[in-house]
């Protein structure tokens, strides 16, 4: 019952961590004790490697407060209102951008809708 339990809470690592010792505890003789170590050493490079793939996940996605992430939000609040509730609502009107303002959305919304296709190309022509 406590390993159910255990492996409910703590997933696969938490698991084979266990098991791992438990098969250590239980090794009579120097092959099984080696297989112990090995599957302990492994469970160690596994946590390890899963730590790495989020601090890249982390580094990769950055922070929500960046100015390109900034003025993302800003031209996200203004077609949201202007879709939502203007068009689908009809409780407002709102006046449309012109000059810099209405290049300026439209690059953001570009580089946000593009910007992920570039980067395959890129990485497509670069190998």
């Amino acid at each position: 019952m406590w390993m159910t339990l255990i492996s409910f809470l703590g997933g696969p690592v938490v698991k084979a961590l266990i098991d791992a010792y438990s098969a250590k505890l239980k090794a009579e003789n120097v092959d099984s004790k080696i297989a112990a170590d090995l599957a302990a050493g492994e469970i160690a490079s596994q946590t390890a490697e899963i730590k790495a793939v989020m601090h890249y996940r982390t580094a990769e996605l950055g922070y929500w407060y960046e100015p390109d992430k900034l003025i993302g939000y800003c031209v996200t609040v203004y077609f949201a209102k202007l879709l939502v509730w203007d068009k689908v609502l009809g409780l407002g009107t709102t006046d449309a951008l012109a000059g810099f303002a209405a290049i300026t959305a439209n690059l953001v919304v570009s580089f946000y809708f593009a910007k992920r296709g570039f980067e395959n190309v890129a990485r497509i022509i670069k190998r």
